[in-house]
């Protein structure tokens, strides 16, 4: 029997964290996943050596006894002792030809061909017949860019995963960061066991002209001088298109206008919007004619007489 070394399988020093021993394992089970190699039968063997190699690093109990034995193991070569020398009679399993269950929770054995011998004779679980495990696929992450527009509109995207295509439908009012879960999409599970799901992180690029908060707008509404003077209309655009909204008669520059309902829409709910607040930003008149600045002087003139200065 071979001592298995499953910190180098691990690729990971003895004194890892178990979050470590953790990060590791996942890493290394989704490049060697069976769904991502498909007929690969190099990868799928790492995939087992992996996974026997975690369901011993991942137990407290078992990594003791798999420590302890491995400082024996060590000492004994550096006295240069033979391999086949080595007394294995006190680290075997006593239960040996019985099945038992060491499942860590996270990997993943098809069936009794799946252990090496040198991890049934130390923990057990090799000899005997054995059920084979359910496992839930793996799960799948993606990332899904979309624009402002898209995200107050609702969209669609397609992908491919293990070969299927697949089409997720993006429902108005996504927000950015928000994560969209598929389902029974993901990894296809072992021994009949149910698929994995795939996460959709959505991320929705910034816009030009309007800053989203939760479900409503913000935005600058430029107006002329003599509408803000006088009143009248201005055209301020929103994600349904450009309107025209009432600006009172002294209209302050710095003044934010509320359209009810002209926001985002509210995810998952029909009908219900945020608000669009819009601020007054006065347009000051360039490249005056000679009439206007003189029309603008007596302006001056009618409303502060003291402040004037004569040349």
């Amino acid at each position: 029997m071979d001592f298995k070394d499953y910190y180098k399988i691990l690729a990971i020093e003895r004194k890892a964290s178990a979050e470590e021993i953790k990060r590791a394992y996942r890493k290394m089970a989704v490049k060697y996943h069976p769904d991502k190699n498909p007929d690969n039968k190099k990868a799928e063997e790492k995939f087992k050596e992996i996974n026997e190699a975690y369901e011993v690093l991942g137990n407290p109990e078992k990594k003791k006894k798999y420590d302890e034995l491995g400082e024996n193991w060590n000492q004994y070569r550096q006295q240069g002792g033979k391999e086949g020398n080595f007394d294995w009679s006190k680290w075997q399993n006593p239960g040996a030809g019985q099945y038992r269950s060491y499942g860590s929770g996270e990997s993943v054995f098809g069936n009794e061909d799946d252990f090496s011998d040198f991890f049934a004779n130390i923990f057990g679980g090799r000899q005997g017949r054995r059920t084979a495990q359910v496992r839930k696929g793996q799960d799948y992450e993606a990332e899904l860019h979309i624009s402002l527009e898209e995200a107050y509109s609702g969209t669609t995207r397609q992908f491919e995963t293990d070969g299927e295509k697949l089409q997720i439908k993006i429902k108005p009012g996504v927000e950015e960061g928000q994560t969209l879960r598929l389902k029974g999409k993901g990894g296809h599970g072992m021994n009949n066991g149910p698929r994995g799901d795939v996460f959709i992180h959505v991320h929705v690029k910034a816009h030009p002209h309007f800053e989203r908060k939760k479900d409503d707008l913000f935005c600058d509404i430029p107006v002329e001088l003599y509408t803000a003077v006088l009143g009248g209309k201005a055209l301020i655009r929103t994600l349904r298109g450009s309107i025209r909204v009432d600006i009172g008669k002294e209209t302050d520059s710095g003044k934010v206008l509320r359209l009810k309902g002209m926001g985002m829409p509210k995810f998952g709910k029909e009908n219900e919007f945020g608000d669009l607040y819009a601020k007054v930003q006065i347009l000051i008149p360039k490249n005056l004619s000679a009439e206007e600045t003189e029309l603008f002087e007596k302006l001056r003139k009618i409303k502060n007489p003291e402040k004037v200065q004569t040349g």
